[in-house]
């Protein structure tokens, strides 16, 4: 090799800083892809369902290999949340509850951000749907252990009068046929405050099979056992905070 031939100290410097520049964007990338998930929980899905090809792996080399698993980790992206979620999430932050029941969690819209948002918040969901049970139950099982699932009657749940500080019920009562059941069981339960929120205005599923106004709502929740109601409006939806009468 000539000395023509031989990279120059600026060559090499170039070329280091192209490589670190290269790795760096790969890394970034995967970081990114992360960071747009509830990593934590995503995770924890992966150990649950995976338990074996996970062991000993970090969040992100889990999350890695859920994706070569197949698994649909959509589920757990970091979109923009939905303003109902947020406003439910911004009244939780003044309430500071401990435990919390949520009926009707269905894929998590409400939960992952719930659980993200409150890292010591004992959880406690109710979902019928045996499918989306099991994603729940591997999640708990993947480490999220506050996390406790349920798959009984939502209008007949296992537990005593008050056991949670907060109960939750988004986009849950528009399905029910007879929601005053449903109503009634989430005051027993609660302590402090119920929390629900339902459309405003018709749309296309054929599985709301009632639309409320603000003032239907608070009448719902007040024939339930509610002392006290307060109602807003949420982009096409209806947010309401109930306290239950404890006297």
């Amino acid at each position: 090799m000539t000395t023509d031939e031989l990279p120059t100290n600026n060559q090499r410097l170039c070329r280091s800083q192209l490589w670190i520049g290269r790795n760096s964007a790969r890394l970034g990338a995967n970081c990114n892809a992360v960071t747009r998930y509830y990593e934590q929980l995503a995770a924890a899905y992966v150990r649950g369902t995976m338990p074996d090809e996970a062991f000993g792996k970090s969040d992100a080399e889990l999350f890695a290999l859920g994706g070569r698993a197949g698994l649909r980790l959509h589920r757990f992206k970091r979109t923009m949340e939905l303003p109902r979620v947020r406003a439910a999430l911004g009244v939780l932050r003044a309430l500071n509850p401990r435990r919390l029941l949520d009926i009707g969690t269905g894929r998590g819209v409400f939960l992952w951000p719930l659980l993200d948002a409150f890292p010591d918040l004992d959880v406690t969901a109710v979902e019928r749907d045996e499918h989306r049970r099991k994603r729940l139950e591997a999640v708990r099982r993947g480490g999220i252990e506050r996390l406790h699932v349920v798959g009984a009657d939502a209008c007949k749940l296992p537990f005593e009068n008050g056991a949670f500080d907060v109960v939750t019920a988004l986009e849950v009562l528009e399905h029910q046929i007879d929601p005053a059941p449903l109503a009634r069981e989430a005051m027993r339960l609660a302590s402090h405050f119920v929390i629900v929120s339902v459309p405003s205005k018709p749309d296309e599923n054929p599985e709301h099979v009632h639309l409320f106004t603000g003032a239907t709502l608070e009448a719902l929740l007040r024939q339930a056992g509610a002392v006290k109601v307060q109602t807003d409006y949420v982009l096409n939806h209806i947010i309401a905070v109930a306290r239950p009468d404890r006297s």
